[in-house]
């Protein structure tokens, strides 16, 4: 089997390369030239990149082959994720690769701010001695202002609190006993203006944040007030922020980011009371080599045809223990959905009943619908956008759960209605050490067979001798019988056959074979292999 080819496309550390492993066929290209970037891209199965390279919907459709965008850093502006969903990519970044990195630069900013250091650098290597000129603040009983107590907000403030500051913060999303676990004191955006001395913002840039702090907030300020911002850029007001230090109404600022980068033209260059640098928040050794073995990680999950729980196109979350064994297990029963089905699905409905009930498992419901759909149509189905063809063929979609399974610890059950109000189901267990996948119900019989690649179910009149007619049919056929196992709900009523054969049953023989025992079912069913 050829490896699978994963397209570098801008430089990464070594140990992204270590991470990825032997198994590979690892090639590069300069993301940031288009004429050499798509052709690369027709049989790459994973692109790594970092900010250079921008994978758009005309990237997207030069890579048929392609599963996973693995950007190694945080943000993803140049990845146009709805274009990557429609087409199955999956995109993952490295979210915590840098927080460590940027929450100590915005610290050396504040530091950096209060001492004039890099002023004082610049004036001693040119031979000077201005001592009185620099002269600086203490951080000691001031108070700094942190807007976004997420994981970069809780760093600053965690290594802030040994300055013997006061800290307060906004952030909308936080509660006020998490807030007071980081000695944090939660305020409004207008108090923090009015009363910090410093203020560091760390939140995203959305709608609602950008340009969040401009003229109206900065006069609120005290005119001592310095402000640091290594986040995103926007999210200050640029042309506030050149009035607001121009006028000297606030003291000081430092920005790592900014709304065009770099900001060639910017007036906020040619001031003094500014320090800027050209976007180092991730900028670190330990950083950069973090991103790219997490993206490296991701990527090999990913080609194995395994979700990456934390991929920012996918609907997963942290996976528990006890739930990632029946994933597997809920992709096959997707297929088997899909091969007992004879005509369009309106709705399906994926249950998990024991006790995975009480743990999150969007993933199953995730990995049944890729299952479901990777046999039926022609597109590549992935995690990633098997809900969104749910959606566009109008097919419903529920999940249940319930903490009460009667004859094992954990049975996930997928039901389809059929759009001539019929229903299909299938329900499957995963037991043991060894985390057997067993198939335990079709269409409300009770069966018991190990999960397997090829299937045969019929459905007919229970009578002596059905056994025989299938059997001898498989033979002469030179089909093997692997398992087997009959199920009934009534003396004389229907019966079920789920066979597992070692090779799939052309659709010849069955019919041949449903006519001479007159049966209702008769379907092969061939586990293709994941995607």
């Amino acid at each position: 089997m050829p490896k699978p080819i994963v397209l570098i496309a801008e430089e990464l550390s070594p140990a992204t390369l270590e991470a990825l492993g032997p198994d590979f066929e690892v090639r590069n290209v300069d993301g940031a030239d288009r004429s050499a970037l798509l052709p690369a891209l027709a049989e790459a199965n994973a692109v790594l990149i970092r900010s250079a390279t921008k994978m758009d919907a005309e990237a997207m459709a030069a890579a048929p082959k392609l599963k996973v965008i693995a950007r190694a850093g945080v943000g993803l502006d140049n990845v146009d994720i709805k274009a990557a969903t429609k087409a199955g990519v999956m995109v993952v970044n490295a979210p915590t690769s840098n927080i460590i990195s940027a929450a100590e630069l915005a610290i050396g900013q504040i530091l950096a701010l209060s001492r004039h250091i890099p002023d004082g650098n610049a004036s001693l290597k040119q031979g000077l001695w201005k001592r009185s000129q620099y002269t600086g603040v203490e951080l000691y009983e001031k108070t700094i202002g942190i807007i976004g107590l997420g994981r970069i907000g809780t760093l600053v403030a965690q290594r802030l609190s040994g300055f013997g500051v006061t800290l307060i913060g906004y952030d909308p999303y936080v509660t006020q006993g998490r807030a007071e676990q980081i000695g944090v004191e939660l305020c409004d955006i207008e108090t923090l203006m009015k009363r910090a001395d410093y203020i560091t913002i760390h939140i995203p840039k959305t709608a609602e944040t950008t340009g969040m702090i401009s003229t109206n907030e900065f006069a609120m300020a005290k005119p001592t007030l310095r402000i640091v911002n290594c986040s995103r850029g926007g999210i200050i007001d640029e042309t506030a922020l050149y009035e607001a230090l121009k006028s000297n109404r606030i003291a000081g600022a430092g920005l790592d980011v900014f709304v065009n980068e770099p900001p060639i033209g910017s007036p906020l260059l040619t001031l003094d009371n500014i320090l800027v640098t050209p976007h180092l928040g991730a900028s670190t050794d330990e950083a950069q080599e973090k991103a790219g073995i997490s993206v490296a990680r991701s990527v090999r999950l990913a080609l194995a045809g395994d979700l990456v729980p934390d991929a920012v196109n996918v609907a997963g979350g942290e996976i528990d223990a006890s739930v990632k064994p029946g994933i597997g297990l809920a992709e096959k029963l997707g297929m088997i959905i899909a091969g007992l089905a004879h005509t369009s699905i309106v709705s399906v409905e994926f249950e998990a009943r024991g006790e995975i009930a009480a743990h999150d498992v969007t993933v199953l419901k995730l990995a049944a619908l890729k299952g479901l759909f990777q046999t039926m149509v022609t597109e590549q189905v992935s995690y990633v956008n098997a809900p969104l063809m749910a959606d566009q063929r109008g097919v419903e979609v529920r999940l249940t759960q319930d903490s009460v399974s009667d004859e094992y610890r954990n049975v996930t059950t997928m039901k389809a209605v059929l759009s001539d109000g019929t229903t299909v189901s299938a329900g499957g267990t995963v037991i043991g050490p060894k985390h057997q996948q067993k198939l335990v119900s079709i269409n409300g019989y009770d069966v018991e067979l190990a999960m397997a690649d090829n299937f045969v179910v019929m459905v007919y009149q229970d009578r002596p001798g059905i056994v025989a007619v299938y059997g001898k049919a498989f033979a002469e056929a030179g089909i093997n019988i692997a398992a087997m196992t009959i199920a009934r709900q009534q003396e004389g009523g229907k019966a079920l056959s789920v066979v597992t054969v070692d090779s799939p049953v052309n659709a010849e023989i069955l019919e041949k074979l449903r006519i001479e025992i007159d049966a209702d079912l008769m379907q092969s069913i061939a586990m293709t292999e994941a995607y």
